[in-house]
């Protein structure tokens, strides 16, 4: 777990919620609730410096700005909880076009009798 330097909140980061995903790129043949699935969900020992003001960040992200998480509130331990954005993230659609193959070649593969 990350040391926290003064003023430093913990944070944690976590599947996208109903108000980050409502309305984002999924393909045909894909569960929606893959939309859901960030890169970096469950990542822990995050630590996050609020602003002049008290505020944290409204947005957290990753991979030079490809990978969105926004902030949610905290949760019973008190750490500040990110939800990742697919409407926000830039890379979603194409990590989508990704999934939606892995799934046609497991329906391929299942229709052929393959498990």
């Amino acid at each position: 777990m990350a040391t926290l330097l003064r003023g430093e909140v913990r944070a944690i980061l976590q599947p996208a919620g109903h108000a980050q995903y409502q309305g984002a790129y999924c393909p045909p043949g894909v569960p929606f609730h893959e939309v859901r699935r960030g890169p970096f969900d469950g990542k822990r020992d995050i630590a996050v410096r609020p602003d002049a003001d008290g505020e944290l960040p409204r947005h957290m992200t990753f991979g030079g700005g490809r990978v969105v998480y926004e902030y949610d509130g905290r949760d019973k331990q008190g750490r500040a909880v990110y939800r990742y954005a697919p409407r926000l993230s830039p890379s979603h659609t194409e990590v989508m076009k990704g999934v939606a193959e892995v799934y046609a070649e497991h329906a391929l593969d299942k229709a052929k009798g393959g498990q």
